[in-house]
């Protein structure tokens, strides 16, 4: 099973977590989520689906790597994306965990959508069979966390209505979605909605 490795080049620069303050609200729709089972882990114990709030301008808050089997998290839970490089296929992050393996395609729905400040990945087999070809939906030949995803999201965003619509559906990565919205509240209402 191809799901819960990084494929990019991860520069982890290890640091102090950030202070719980700024997590309170992306932890407790996390909880919500896992809670759903949206987020969680399979039975071979990958974890799937992540969260993520803009943190300012250029950088955002995420769920670190391999966090889909915990049923709660905490500040050492979550890391901040500095930057990301996709013809380097490299990523910055810094905190005590490294991003996760689903982070590029976080950041370039934050690049292509500067009103977007939440992005939720989750996993839902009916909801993602529901969704296949009804609403932007990436290739089927395209993996998840790699830089093709990310192109391929880009593509979304100037030849349909991912503007408007705010969900994807990921055909090459099974069970896989994306809805992002202005606020954590908007991506999961739009999740929630089609559920």
């Amino acid at each position: 099973m191809d799901e819960g490795y990084i494929k990019f080049h991860c520069n982890w620069i290890e640091k102090e977590p950030l202070p719980i303050g700024h997590l309170l609200e992306i932890n407790r729709w996390r909880d919500t989520l896992y809670n759903l089972g949206y987020i969680g882990v399979y039975d071979n114990g990958i974890g799937f689906g992540n969260i993520s709030l803009r943190f300012n301008a250029k950088t955002f808050i995420i769920t670190g790597s391999a966090t889909g089997a915990l049923e709660t998290l905490n500040e050492n839970h979550y890391v901040l994306v500095n930057e990301y490089d996709l013809v380097r296929n490299s990523l910055t992050c810094t905190g005590p965990i490294k991003a996760s393996s689903e982070s590029l395609s976080h950041a370039v729905i934050y690049e292509c959508s500067p009103e977007t400040n939440a992005v939720i990945h989750i996993h839902n087999f009916e909801l993602w069979e529901k969704l296949i070809n009804k609403v932007p939906t990436t290739g089927k030949e395209i993996s998840y966390g790699t830089p093709e995803m990310a192109i391929e999201i880009k593509s979304l965003f100037e030849q349909t209505n991912l503007k408007a619509e705010k969900i994807i559906a990921m055909a090459g990565h099974q069970e896989g979605i994306i809805a992002f919205g202005k606020t954590l509240d908007e991506a999961a209402e739009i999740l929630l909605k089609r559920s």
